[in-house]
């Protein structure tokens, strides 16, 4: 182990460099807790008995968290997961009181706190943050590279092997994830600092040891090439980077990052830079993100709140163990994101690693906040992680988010959130970052749990108020008309939104003067109702009503039009759609749009409005549309997005049994996506606009959209692991068409949930609906429908391992086939009887059938369907005793998968991959191949993670045969 070889002595005993001295137990002595390896507690020189395994467990959900309290349902989780036992919360108290008793003598106590227990103790008690303290001290700027290498060196220590190590269970497995990825952290900050300090031979062999047991972990192959070169040996350099990058492309689909290629070329040359002259870096973090929206000109006032928030920042360092949050609260439009961004961008230097920025749409006019899955998915796709290997629970989401935030500064804000509930999941788990969230709502829960610090962000002053126009209409309107001015302000009632929306206006429109534009103001009639139970002192809507009277008729169209579009952000195509014209022509209509403050661009081509102008806008558009023109500009964006996905679908998965759409409607511009990389970037931009669609397709009773849009996502939910998602939009379908009696429809969202639940292991959901998607699809007379639903019974009874019952729904999908004369559909139901039959042990009939489908699954050019027969018959072949045979037919099938990206089959195939590997002898071989699934598993969250855990732990978990396969 590195942390052996970089230092074989004992933790130190006196507290380390970096971090704060650990508070001292009762009897004058130093008290530790231990998770870092199996779970202990020492006080006194002394190890504690803290109990049995259960226990230890219920001690370090706590201690991981220390000083901050964990739930009591939170508790439940960690201990026992989603099944705990009827009295959990007993149990849970008994051994709190245990603990207790066992900790009296310290001064770590166990107290109730906010419906949970908190572990009141310094940070530096437990191992853990000892550990992460002296990761963070060593990315300090100010160190140097001998302080690197010792701070690094002495987090090592604390490794005492497996992170929790007698500990079971989800959260436990999660936990030693995020934890191993900042032991590579802290084994680059080393290996780099040695490398500057000339010390390349002693980095050589603990990096050899620690690539071995992370194959993948390019900054470690960067960091040994570098050694190797550095020592003279630059062929085992271009060594290390042909087996680095072969894995790669087995295990991944992927070839090496930049920075190991750009080394693999310097090395050829001749050229690489010298150890001792390549700076410090983020040890395994990709190049930082820069997500902050642009900074508003003309920003002016809010001179105490950026005092505050300056405060903050700089007391952040008298608490370094703490993660400063700022809870920045106000009513609707009272510049609470502007406030945020403008602070950010004044600070960005002081975090080199990036700012984070993501709209939670907590108040969003449609009623549907941002999930915190979907917050993180996207925070994890800017810090480079690859969409395919974002894991696909929120948990591992979050525990990969916080295990590559730990140790970095990064400014994190997080805009418009709901409630605090919203929040928790979207917080670093470790000091140097600083978050700050914006909400209409107070955010009480964050102030008295997480210790935010909250700012209220009243309305402006008048003073601030003038500063504002002023800076933004130039001074001479103060000096020529300042009655004018103070007008303007007193009928925006000093709210930061409407004053921008009139100075837009005014910018429009120079030869209008300021008196001009107060007089309008004046005669203008209503407004937006008092929002927010009456918070806002003022009646938006003549501000807005006055400005929209000024746009043009295909402005002010459109604009209304927006109030109808599911989703915050709108790509031109679909805002072209809304009002059936072509793309070119809606651009200029949505600059006037952007120039009067109406609407904002997102990004290239994509434009957002703020949520108080998107509940105007759809005022607006019940008031003066009708109800015909209405409808047909709902029909029209969503057949946009219908339309759109069904195409990019059909790319992902070009064998799946089709559906009839309807033509689109006159007016609408679709997207053309011509090959599979630009649909998955579709998708990946607009998947929360299409959940969005099919719940607005479900309002507005347009049943077939609702269910064609879901039918049109499922492919690439099954690719990113949305399958909570997948869940929601099918619902919402089979709701709808069940109102509508649309027969089709309802079998295919029975189908639908049913691929989802099964994906989410509710394995007897998805055989409830499967089992109605056969009668439906029966009495439709649908035999390719009838048949995929057999064959989707057959895999989810494998999974229950009812084999019996599970071939006899196989043989019923190949006869339903054959029927239909769909020879793909057969090819893939001959293989699945197949796979039935390995599974009751008649190997030899398995194999026949699978060698009867593989050319025909040639022939249709089913890579996904090959993969799968090419691992049946690898099965067989193991199972009759021919290895080497078996080796070839799952090697066949990996790469099959890989190149498909079809990870979940390629984890179970590496997954009997080690199985027969293990049969031949290979052990080596055998553990290399299951490490690879596990990888895979625990990057996508997948429950069978575990049982291929035991395996590399030698523990048996069964046949370990169930199949993955889509239902």
């Amino acid at each position: 182990m590195l942390e052996r070889v970089v230092d074989g002595a004992a933790p130190p005993k006196n507290g380390v460099a970096g971090t704060r001295p650990r508070r001292r137990a009762g009897n004058g002595v130093f008290m530790e807790i231990r998770v870092l390896g199996p779970v202990e507690a020492w006080a006194a020189g002394r190890q504690v008995e803290i109990g049995a395994p259960r226990q230890r467990a219920v001690l370090a959900a706590i201690a991981v968290d220390v000083g901050r309290p964990v739930l009591v349902d939170d508790l439940v989780d960690r201990i026992w997961g989603e099944h705990p036992p009827q009295r959990a919360r007993h149990a849970l108290y008994v051994y709190i009181a245990r603990l207790r008793r066992a900790l009296a003598e310290s001064d770590g106590r166990l107290v109730r706190r906010s419906g949970g227990y908190l572990l009141d103790a310094d940070a530096d008690l437990v191992d853990l943050h000892r550990f992460r303290s002296l990761i963070a001290a060593a990315h300090e700027p100010r160190r140097t590279d001998t302080d690197r290498s010792s701070l690094s060196r002495r987090a090592l220590t604390l490794w005492r092997g497996t992170p929790l190590g007698d500990i079971g269970g989800d959260w436990a497995d999660r936990s030693r994830e995020g934890w191993r990825q900042l032991r590579l952290d802290a084994a680059v900050t080393w290996a780099q600092a040695e490398l500057r300090l000339g010390n390349a031979g002693a980095v050589v062999g603990p990096l050899t040891q620690l690539i071995e047991e992370y194959p993948l972990a390019e900054p470690l192959v960067v960091a040994l090439m570098r050694a190797l070169y550095a020592s003279g040996n630059a062929a085992q350099a271009l060594e290390n980077y042909a087996v680095t990058r072969q894995s790669l492309i087995e295990q991944l689909g992927a070839d090496p990052g930049p920075e190991l290629r750009e080394l693999h070329a310097m090395i050829l040359r001749g050229d690489a830079a010298d150890p001792a002259h390549t700076p410090p870096a983020v040890p395994t973090g990709p190049e930082a993100p820069a997500l902050l929206p642009p900074d508003v000109p003309g920003f002016a006032g809010r001179d105490r709140e950026l005092a505050l928030l300056d405060a903050i920042l700089a007391g952040a360092g008298e608490h370094p163990t703490a993660l400063p949050i700022v809870a920045l609260s106000g009513t609707a439009g009272v510049g609470k994101t502007t406030l945020a961004v403008h602070w950010a961008h004044r600070v960005a230097e002081r975090f080199p690693d990036g700012q984070l920025y993501v709209n939670l749409r907590g108040f969003d006019p449609s009623g549907t906040p941002l999930p915190p899955a979907e917050a993180v998915r996207g925070f994890l796709e800017a810090l480079a992680v690859p969409p395919d290997r974002v894991p696909a629970g929120q948990e591992a989401r979050v525990g990969l988010y916080r295990s590559i935030l730990a140790g970095r500064r990064v400014l994190v804000i997080l805009d418009n959130a709901r409630d605090a509930e919203q929040v928790r999941p979207l917080l670093p788990g470790a000091p140097g970052c600083l978050v700050v969230v914006t909400s209409r709502d107070q955010l009480t829960g964050l102030v008295a749990v997480e210790g935010a610090r909250p700012i209220a962000l009243q309305l402006l002053s008048a003073t601030e108020s003038r500063q504002l126009l002023v800076r933004r209409l130039g001074a001479q309107c103060a000096v020529t008309e300042p009655g004018a001015l103070d007008e303007v302000i007193t009928h925006c009632a000093r709210l930061p939104l409407a004053l921008a929306v009139v100075a837009a206006r005014a910018a429009t429109q120079p030869l209008l003067p300021l008196s001009g534009l107060a007089r309008e103001l004046r005669d203008a009639v209503g407004g937006l109702d008092a929002f927010d139970g009456g918070d806002a002192s003022c009646d938006v809507r003549s501000v807005f009503s006055w400005s929209y009277r000024s746009l043009s008729p295909h402005a002010a169209q459109l604009f209304r039009l927006l109030g109808l579009h599911p989703g915050a952000e709108i790509a031109v195509p679909a805002a072209a759609s809304l009002v059936g014209v072509p793309g070119p022509e809606v651009v200029p209509v949505l600059a006037e749009l952007t120039r009067a403050h109406l609407v904002g661009a997102c990004a290239v081509g994509r434009y957002t409005l703020h949520d108080l102008l998107r509940a105007y806008a759809a005022e607006l558009t019940l008031a003066t549309d009708t109800a015909v023109a209405r409808h047909a500009a709902l029909h029209r964006v969503l057949d946009h997005y219908l339309h759109t996905a069904y195409g990019a679908a059909r790319l992902l998965e070009p064998h799946r049994e089709p559906i009839t759409l309807c033509p689109p409607r006159p007016g609408v511009v679709t997207v053309p996506i011509t090959d599979p990389g630009a649909a998955l970037a579709w998708f990946a931009t607009e998947h929360v606009t299409l959940t969005d669609a099919v719940a607005r397709a479900a309002d507005a009773a347009l049943a077939t959209h609702t269910w064609q849009l879901a039918w049109s996502i499922t492919s690439f939910s099954n690719r990113r692991g949305h399958w909570h998602d997948q869940a929601v939009v099918n619902r919402v379908a089979l709701d709808a068409v069940c109102r509508t009696g649309d027969l089709v429809g309802q079998a295919s969202s029975h189908r639908g949930l049913a691929r989802a639940y099964f994906r989410l292991g509710r394995h007897e959901d998805a055989e409830t609906h499967l089992r109605r998607a056969v009668m439906l699809a029966e009495e439709l007379g649908d035999l390719p429908g009838h048949a995929r639903a057999h064959h989707g019974l057959a895999t989810v009874l494998e999974h229950r391992r009812a084999y019996v019952e599970a071939l006899r729904h196989a043989e019923k999908a190949l006869a339903l086939y054959v029927a239909a004369g769909h020879g793909n559909g057969q090819a893939e139901a001959l293989n699945g009887v197949g796979w039935c039959h390995a599974l009751m042990g008649d190997y030899r009939r398995s194999l026949a059938c699978a060698q009867r489908a593989l050319p025909l699954l040639r022939k249709f050019g089913d890579r996904h369907a090959e993969g799968s027969a090419w691992d049946t018959v690898g099965y067989a072949y193991a199972h009759l005793g021919r290895h080497k045979r078996a080796i070839t037919c799952y090697e066949r099938a990996l790469r099959l998968f890989r190149e498909v990206g079809e990870r979940f089959l390629a984890a179970e195939t590496l997954t009997h991959l080690g199985d027969v590997h293990q049969l031949a002898g290979d052990l080596d071989g055998a553990r290399r191949a299951w490490r690879e699934a596990l990888t895979i598993l625990d990057q996508l969250g997948h429950a069978n993670a575990a049982q291929v855990r035991a395996k590399l732990g030698g523990t048996p978990t069964g046949d370990g045969a169930l199949r993955l396969s889509a239902v």
